[in-house]
């Protein structure tokens, strides 16, 4: 006999985070608007303000992205004036990414982004750490 209850909607530990992850992103659009970037290009932006230089593949695991998706939103980002992408003189299968004067400038414009965030989401920052704490020794679960 199958077991319908599995099937419900509210049963799934999928649901909610899809949802929450699809609201708090949804969030954060009219603030990247101001800077010209989407979402998943801000990912990669965060990434290249930690540490500039990255391969594309460091990249693409960094943010679970594959280089179909990946390529096109790098492209994006170089058409805006952003990033860089340069082949690695040792091996020129390897692409690099750098951010250019204008990537750079960015970061100053996006550093209020995360606290109009928090502002946003008005939950106590510990919540949220608890959060992202559990949501990441799943993640690295599934990883394995």
């Amino acid at each position: 006999m199958e077991n319908s209850e599995s099937l419900k909607l509210g049963n799934q530990i999928c649901f909610p985070l899809y949802a929450i992850a699809k609201e708090i992103t949804g969030l954060y659009r009219p603030f990247l608007d101001e800077l010209d970037i989407t979402y998943p290009q801000y990912l990669v932006m965060m990434i290249l303000w930690e540490k500039d230089g990255y391969t594309v593949n460091h990249i693409g695991e960094e943010l679970f992205l594959d280089s179909g998706t990946l390529t096109p939103l790098l492209k994006r980002l170089e058409s805006k004036g952003f990033i860089s992408r340069k082949r690695k003189k040792e091996d020129e299968r390897v692409v690099q990414i750098f951010l250019t004067e204008n990537g750079k400038e960015l970061k100053q414009k996006a550093c209020d982004v995360p606290a109009k965030i928090l502002e946003k989401i008005n939950v106590p920052i510990e919540d949220l750490m608890e959060l992202k704490t559990s949501i990441h020794k799943i993640l690295n679960k599934i990883e394995k």
